[in-house]
């Protein structure tokens, strides 16, 4: 299946931010851990999954024929994600400081908008034969 303008550029989209997150969280864990107020092993393990995501929508973004199967498992990641990030809020297993709630905050609402966006873009290819 060939993708759509809208739909390449959200994946991209979706990768490049991810790819850009990891080492943030991989390699500035223990600086951001304490103006966060997140635990450094979830901040590491969370740009692990970021970094093995990116690289799955990269390899498929490089496939000549894309596989709508593998995207609609990208929408589900990230509602996953998202979904995840507010029920970590909700638990009150963490304390998150006022930054470290606007940020588990904005990453939410972000990856769910590209989940919405990808649905879209997805609902939009024309039906396969």
């Amino acid at each position: 299946m060939t993708l759509s303008p809208l739909l390449k550029l959200v994946l991209r989209v979706d990768a490049a931010s991810g790819a850009a997150m990891a080492p943030a969280l991989l390699l500035g864990a223990g600086f951001l851990a304490p103006m966060l107020g997140l635990p450094e092993d979830l901040l590491r393990g969370a740009g692990l999954v970021l970094a093995l995501v990116a690289l799955f929508i990269a390899a498929q973004l490089m496939r000549p024929h894309a596989s709508v199967r593998a995207i609609w498992a990208i929408v589900a990641i990230n509602i996953f994600w998202s979904v995840d990030s507010f029920l970590l809020l909700a638990a009150g297993l963490i304390q998150p400081t006022g930054l470290g709630y606007a940020f588990v905050i904005g990453q939410a609402l972000f990856v769910g908008a590209l989940a919405l966006i990808q649905i879209e873009g997805l609902k939009r290819l024309p039906a396969q034969t």
